[in-house]
């Protein structure tokens, strides 16, 4: 996945990205699956500077985050994106939290809920072929186990 760096540290397009890649069938009410058109601006979310809204058909409330990994965070969009970015290019946990003004504490816990998410949609099923490159063979072989 590309992260275009210099793009991604504005927040509109940390916002538009995160809705683009969150929520591909569009963003709206996850109660009542009604577009944001039937939503009213609630308040704006004082620790992510999000805005939250309130459905005018069920009168629910929500986030851009809401049903995501990042339901409840308090990190701002670009803070979001650049995280999700540095634990795929496999950056350390001191590096990204000097990066984005967070303790290593919270990338870390970031970087494990992303892991954990990741390994629990892998398929359970083996390799379709018979045949095996040894990258494949070699992947797991720094593991502590």
């Amino acid at each position: 996945m590309d992260f275009p760096i210099l793009t991604l540290l504005d927040t509109e397009a940390s916002v538009a990205w995160i809705e683009q890649h969150f929520h591909p069938d569009g963003f709206g009410c996850p109660h009542c699956q009604a577009s944001l058109a039937h939503a009213r601006l609630f308040r704006i979310n004082r620790g992510s500077g999000l805005p939250v809204y309130r459905c005018r058909n069920c009168q629910g409330v929500y986030t851009l985050y809401t049903r995501t990994i990042f339901e409840g965070a308090q990190l701002l969009p670009t803070q979001v994106v650049l995280l999700l970015r540095g634990v795929f290019h496999g950056q350390s946990s001191a590096q990204l939290a000097r990066e984005l003004d967070l303790t290593e504490k919270t990338v870390l816990k970031w970087r494990h809920r992303l892991h954990d998410r990741a390994e629990a949609i892998q398929p359970d099923t083996p390799l379709p072929d018979s045949a095996t490159e040894s990258d494949e063979m070699f992947q797991n072989a720094g593991e502590k186990k």
